[in-house]
């Protein structure tokens, strides 16, 4: 299939000690260009990471972001029994000592340090729990860019197409305009002859500019090669894969084709024909710079 280098995915997960979430999006690059971004705590699974999301992505400027917010002391939290009988023991000792020291209150034993315990996550759990939403996650991403390189495959398709059926058109006007210009010439050449000797020479002479004019505006060659480009590029986009470079390669081509056949231009529609081409390809052109 061909994938387009944009696209975007996310998802997230519920842990015992807080939440994960993960979200990749990229756009369209000439290399690739990964960025992660995460809490200091996940640096540990960075490496992994790129390697999962390499092994996949081939160009495309690709970020990565990762957060995990860990459950608050409302959420999951649990006494920590030995420091509440320690807090009792020293609330009683100290009011034996101290006749009128006033007890602990609920809210006194609740804030102290390290009373209530929040359950927290291993590097290990951590790390394949992040691993295991990142393959979900990709798998997501790929899909999407799946969808939108299959929109480009068809978009691309129909311009091809247009671009042969142009072609096709332009194939009756070369012909047409060496006939004219023959007739054109012929009645210039004889209105300036003096007399009937000179007949065979003005032939000739006619022959010989025809020939010219012919070599000029000849386009067979210029036809024939935007035939074999958008043929390849038919064969390209049906293979699929990697293909961003070798079709930005063939708009180079086909511009340099419809260029020289507009140049070698005498006939108002074949002009106009090679200038629907540029447009075509500057169109498939930019959308190409979206495929990976």
């Amino acid at each position: 299939m061909i994938l387009s280098m944009t696209g975007y995915a996310t998802a997230s997960a519920e842990l015992d000690s807080g939440s994960l979430t993960l979200e990749l999006r990229a756009v369209n690059h000439r290399y690739l260009d990964l960025q992660l971004r995460m809490p200091d705590e996940l640096r540990s699974v960075e490496g992994a990471l790129r390697e999962a999301i390499t092994a996949q992505l081939k160009r495309g400027k690709v970020e990565c972001r990762i957060n995990y917010a860990a459950r608050g002391a409302q959420s999951g939290a649990a006494l920590n029994h030995d420091l509440l009988q320690q807090l009792a023991a020293w609330n009683k000792e100290v009011q034996d000592t101290l006749a009128d020291a006033l007890s602990l209150s609920v809210a006194d034993v609740l804030r102290w340090n390290g009373l209530l315990e929040t359950p927290s996550a291993s590097a290990d759990e951590l790390r394949v729990a992040l691993l295991d939403l990142l393959q979900g996650v990709l798998q997501e991403f790929s899909a999407s860019r799946a969808r939108e390189g299959e929109k480009l495959k068809d978009f691309l398709l129909q311009r091809v197409e247009k671009i042969e059926a142009l072609r096709t058109g332009v194939m009756p006007h070369v012909p047409a305009a060496i006939a004219a210009y023959e007739q054109k010439l012929a009645a210039r050449l004889r209105e300036a002859m003096q007399n009937a000797a000179t007949q065979d020479m003005w032939d000739e002479r006619i022959r010989q500019e025809i020939t010219l004019f012919a070599s000029k505006i000849d386009v067979d060659e210029e036809l024939s090669r935007l035939a074999s480009h958008l043929t390849e590029m038919r064969r390209i986009l049906v293979q699929g894969g990697a293909v961003g470079k070798r079709l930005d390669f063939l708009m180079q081509e086909l511009n340099r084709e419809a260029n020289t056949l507009g140049s070698k231009s005498v006939d108002a529609e074949v002009s106009r024909s090679a200038m629907e081409m540029k447009i075509l390809i500057e169109q498939m052109r930019e959308q190409i710079q979206n495929l990976e």
